[in-house]
């Protein structure tokens, strides 16, 4: 174990390119994340509008998301090669799927009442999910994306484990070789905080857009 000083005193250490590292891991849990975000809300809203979708899609999705996502990085490895996009799919495919659930579960919450009043003022499905089914299952969305910013960042690093010339667990990789603990726990607080600082707006969003009463705690 190596003491705090001693940890500390690697970030001044300019051949492991601190900045440079975390910023492409950075870039690949924000990317990965937002969007799993997208898409996640985007296919709850369709198979909330379609049964016969859901019916033909959601096992496809809940079989795929039971492959191990280890066993997925060769693939992504070959189709996409090295660099930041296919870390920042892995960081997607191991969030995505907490959203959608939660998300379509948001969806169908809403009191059918409620929805049946806006169908007969000839609401349209856009007013409808904008001013109805969005604001009602804001909570749960954002229970699903406090989720996925947690597996957001072990995606990324996962992919940067399996294949990478460059990310923070890259680094971590290369001096593992020459058991140089202090920076490899000096990576570890930088992945941590970059994880505290996504889950840190999310917090701060659904502060802003849900109200207290309406919180998943």
């Amino acid at each position: 174990m190596p003491s705090p000083e001693a940890t500390f005193a690697a970030l001044t250490d300019g051949n492991y390119n601190w900045w440079g590292n975390a910023l492409v891991t950075g870039t690949e849990i924000f990317a990965g994340y937002f969007l799993a975000l997208v898409v996640g809300v985007v296919l709850a809203l369709v198979f909330t509008w379609s049964k016969p979708l859901e019916q033909l899609f959601l096992p496809l999705l809940v079989s795929l998301n039971m492959i191990p996502k280890v066993a997925l990085g060769p693939l992504i490895i070959v189709w996409f090669k090295y660099g930041i996009f296919p870390n920042s799919m892995m960081a997607f495919s191991i969030c995505v799927f907490p959203i959608l659930l939660t998300t379509a579960r948001g969806l169908r919450e809403i009191e059918p009442d409620l929805l049946d009043l806006v169908r007969a003022l000839k609401g349209s499905r856009w007013q409808l999910f904008m001013k109805i089914q969005l604001p009602g299952s804001l909570p749960y969305i954002f229970s699903g994306m406090k989720v996925a910013a947690i597996l957001a960042v072990a995606g990324a690093i996962v992919g940067e484990f399996l294949g990478s010339d460059k990310g923070l667990g890259y680094l971590m990789l290369q001096v593992q070789v020459t058991l140089d603990t202090p920076a490899m726990f000096m990576a570890v607080i930088l992945i941590t905080l970059i994880g505290v600082v996504l889950y840190g707006m999310v917090m701060l969003l659904e502060r802003l857009l849900v109200a207290k009463d309406a919180r998943l705690d």
